[in-house]
């Protein structure tokens, strides 16, 4: 009798669709916000609010610029031939050395402006004419010149990217904004991690995420419904992992995230039974350890702005799910049953609303995990004590099993590394530093940025083997 069918693996969407998470790309960078495409979503925009209902069903990666009635897509722009034929860049002949900066180059005043506002002139009409009644822009280098188009345009064209939420764009929308949300830590450190712990299709990883959920829905992605995630924490109360509702995970995808006690896990290694309080003490409320919300906060709305301009005002609008404090997902999490799932473009179920991420393991994966043993082990807990969490941790792995372990600071790492080694707990342990650093690519300026973060935290690595000492509880 044949086997029957697998099924087939799902695509991840390249359109938006009603209901999924977003994130908006402000003008190349300047304002980065996630949003979820719900039918009365708006955006700020300077002084206009706009409905994101254009959004949907657009490919991601659309760029959107602002009209007079809303968001409306760009046109394909042709290719510029300034630079000259097969990427030559032409001879510069002009220089800024005469320009002076005394406000009287520019003939259009702000009286002017704003009549063509009324007109119902378009931002790009007004560039334009900022740059027709300018005396001095005929002057100045080519490269002059595009930067005040770009300053202009900013300011009276405003540009929106539709980005998909990922585990790059993610990372790097909260490193840029509130890095100490995810303990600092750079995509491409985020990158190294997941390859130095073997994450690939149908492993079992053991993850210790105190970084808001960022390092579980990576391997999530990664893992692409195949295999299953662990995410486990300290104490009663389990860690927020809020950031997965942003990657906008099939449903399958979604059920293979779990989330249990650590002492659960070393109860059922060292005994042969799976605990029965396993699912009791799991089905609690997700929030972050030492940032539990009081009264007041709970009994406030929970669809609360959240704009990098109005982080502080409550007159923001509702569906704005800007990046900002631990509290900023709180109405991502609330799953609401009267919802259908999320459609993508095909019809299939891309990610339930009512579906959450971080419930507790069945007793039979449990006891699958006790006999075998975890595939990989990340860690990332900036806040805690490593050497006795990691000691805690290694022999719930399988022998020979990868892991890394995360920290923004060198010292804990160093520690842990000689613990390992006195014990006999692992091979192959090394401390690196990730190390990036970006260029700008522009013919005749190709040089590195001139800002950028040099501090991208600190991996130890190793390989778990089997240690002859019994205290170590093997």
């Amino acid at each position: 009798m044949a086997p029957p069918p697998t099924p087939p693996t799902p695509v991840i969407p390249r359109e938006a669709w009603e209901g999924c998470s977003v994130l908006l790309d402000i003008n190349d960078g300047d304002r980065l916000a996630f949003f979820r495409l719900t039918p009365g979503a708006t955006v700020n925009i300077g002084d206009k609010s706009c409905s994101l209902q254009p959004l949907v069903g657009r490919p991601f990666g659309s760029l959107f610029r602002v009209g007079p009635s809303g968001l409306v897509p760009c046109a394909a722009e042709a290719p510029s031939q300034d630079d000259g034929a097969n990427g030559q860049a032409q001879v510069e002949t002009r220089d800024n050395r005469s320009l002076v900066d005394n406000n009287t180059a520019q003939t259009l005043s702000s009286e002017d402006i704003e009549a063509m506002k009324r007109e119902g002139a378009s931002g790009d009409a007004i560039v334009e004419a900022l740059i027709t009644n300018s005396s001095t822009f005929g002057n100045k280098t080519v490269f002059s010149q595009e930067k005040y188009k770009l300053k202009k345009q900013k300011k009276y064209a405003p540009k929106v990217l539709l980005r998909r939420p990922s585990t790059r764009s993610i990372c790097e929308t909260y490193f840029k904004k509130y890095p100490a949300r995810i303990g600092f830590m750079r995509v491409d450190t985020l990158s190294l991690m997941l390859s130095m712990a073997n994450v690939g299709a149908y492993s079992d990883v053991l993850v210790v995420d105190m970084v808001g959920g960022l390092v579980a829905g990576a391997v999530a992605e990664r893992l692409g419904g195949t295999g299953y995630v662990c995410s486990t924490y300290l104490g009663s109360a389990s860690s927020s992992i809020d950031i997965i509702r942003m990657y906008n995970l099939s449903g399958d995808m979604t059920s293979r995230i779990f989330q249990a006690r650590l002492n659960d896990l070393c109860s059922l290694q060292n005994s042969g039974d799976a605990p029965s309080a396993i699912s009791d003490s799991i089905q609690g409320e997700v929030v972050e350890p030492g940032a539990v919300p009081d009264e007041s906060t709970l009994a406030q709305p929970v669809d609360t702005a959240l704009s990098d301009e109005n982080a502080r005002s409550t007159a923001a609008q509702p569906i704005d799910i800007e990046v900002a404090e631990p509290a900023m997902d709180e109405h991502l999490n609330r799953g609401d049953n009267s919802l259908s799932d999320c459609k993508g473009s095909n019809g299939t179920s891309i990610a339930p609303k009512s579906l959450r991420a971080g419930k507790a393991p069945s007793p039979e994966r449990m006891k699958y995990w006790k006999e075998h043993g975890f595939s990989s082990l990340i860690v990332a807990a900036p806040g805690h004590e490593v050497e006795s969490l990691v000691a805690d941790l290694l022999p719930l792995l399988s022998y020979s099993a990868p892991f890394a372990i995360y920290h923004q600071h060198l010292q804990p790492l160093a520690t842990c590394m000689h613990s390992l080694q006195v014990s006999k707990m692992a091979i192959g342990l090394q401390i690196i530093e990730p190390w990036l650093r970006e260029y700008q690519v522009l013919p005749s300026r190709t040089h590195p940025h001139m800002q950028m973060n040099a501090f991208g935290g600190y991996i130890l690595s190793g390989i778990r083997i089997h240690s002859p000492d019994p205290c170590n509880g093997d």
